[in-house]
C-alpha cells in the first residue's frame, strides 16, 4: 500500500512538472504583454510586471489592421470547418458502411495525403488561385485548408461511424426513411462527439496555419492572425510588448472555443478528441 501511495505521488508530481513546463511560456508571454517597454529588457527580469500596464493591448487595437486580421482568421477557420465537415461526413459514412473495394488502400492514401508536406503543394495551388483571381480573398485560403483537412476528418469520422451499430439505420429504414434521411436524421445527431472532435481540430489548424496564409494574402487587410503576428515589426525595433499582447488576443478565441467545446459537446467528445490528437501527433 505504501509503495502504491509513493507511486501515485510520484505520478502527480510528474504531471504537475509537465503542466508547469507547458504553462511557463504562456505565463511569460502574459508578463511581457503587461510590462512597460522599458521593463521588458530589465536585468534581472521581473517575474511580474511592476506595475502592470495595458498600453500594449491598447496599441493592438488602436494601430494597424489586427482586429481585421482576427476577423479574417475567424471567417476562414469557420468556413473551412463547415466545408470540410460537409464533405468528409458523407465520404466517411460511405467508407464505414458500404462494401468498398480496397478500403484499406483508400485509407492509406488518405493517411499519406494527411502527412504530405504542405510546402510541396503551395506552388501548384498558388498558380491555380492566381489564375482564378482569388489571391487575397477568402477562397484562396478556405479551399487549400479544406483539401488539407479532409484526409484527417475522413479518417476520424470513418473510424467513428464504424463504431455505431448498424441497427440504427435499419430502424430508420423500417420507419420509412430513405438512406439519405437516415444519415441526416439519425446518424449525424448520434455522431456529435466525432463531429465535434473533427470540427475542433480543423478550426485550430485553420486558425494557426502560416505558410499558405503568408503566400495567399496580398494586402495587410487580407492577412490572418499568424501572418500579422510575424509581420508585427517596428521601423527600428521589435515591439515585444505589443507582439505579446497581440499573441494573447489571438489565443483567446481558441481558448474560448475549447471551453465551449467542453461545455456543449456531448458525452464522449473529450475522449474522442484526446484519441484523435494522440493519433495526429
Amino acid at each position: 500500500m505504501k509503495r502504491m501511495r509513493l507511486s501515485s505521488t510520484g505520478l502527480w508530481i510528474t504531471r504537475l512538472a509537465i503542466a508547469a513546463a507547458c504553462l511557463i511560456p504562456f505565463y511569460w508571454l502574459l508578463n511581457i504583454s503587461l510590462s512597460a517597454p522599458s521593463a521588458i529588457y530589465k536585468m534581472p527580469a521581473d517575474y511580474w510586471p511592476r506595475p502592470p500596464v495595458i498600453q500594449n493591448f491598447r496599441a493592438v487595437f488602436e494601430t494597424g489592421q489586427f482586429p481585421r486580421n482576427i476577423l479574417n482568421s475567424f471567417i476562414v477557420a469557420s468556413l473551412t470547418t463547415l466545408l470540410t465537415l460537409a464533405l468528409a461526413s458523407p465520404a466517411a459514412y460511405a467508407l464505414a458502411r458500404l462494401k468498398v473495394r480496397r478500403k484499406e488502400l483508400i485509407m492509406a492514401v488518405f493517411l499519406g495525403i494527411a502527412i504530405f508536406p504542405a510546402i510541396g503543394m503551395i506552388g501548384p495551388l498558388y498558380v491555380a488561385m492566381a489564375r482564378l483571381s482569388l489571391i487575397g480573398r477568402y477562397p484562396a485560403l478556405v479551399l487549400p485548408y479544406t483539401l488539407m483537412s479532409l484526409p484527417l476528418a475522413v479518417w476520424i469520422l470513418t473510424h467513428y461511424f464504424s463504431t455505431l451499430p448498424k441497427s440504427l439505420e435499419d430502424a430508420a429504414l423500417v420507419d420509412g426513411c430513405t438512406p439519405a434521411q437516415a444519415f441526416l436524421r439519425v446518424i449525424l445527431p448520434v455522431s456529435a462527439p466525432g463531429l465535434f472532435t473533427s470540427a475542433a481540430l480543423i478550426f485550430i489548424f485553420a486558425w494557426n496555419e502560416f505558410l499558405f496564409a503568408l503566400i495567399m494574402t496580398s494586402t495587410p487587410e487580407s492577412r490572418t492572425v499568424p501572418v500579422a503576428l510575424a509581420l508585427f515589426a517596428g521601423l527600428h525595433e521589435l515591439p515585444w510588448g505589443t507582439i505579446a499582447a497581440a499573441t494573447i488576443v489571438s489565443i483567446a478565441p481558441v481558448l474560448l472555443l475549447v471551453a465551449l467545446f467542453q461545455r456543449v459537446a456531448p458525452p464522449g467528445s473529450a475522449s474522442t478528441l484526446h484519441g484523435a490528437m494522440k493519433w495526429a501527433s
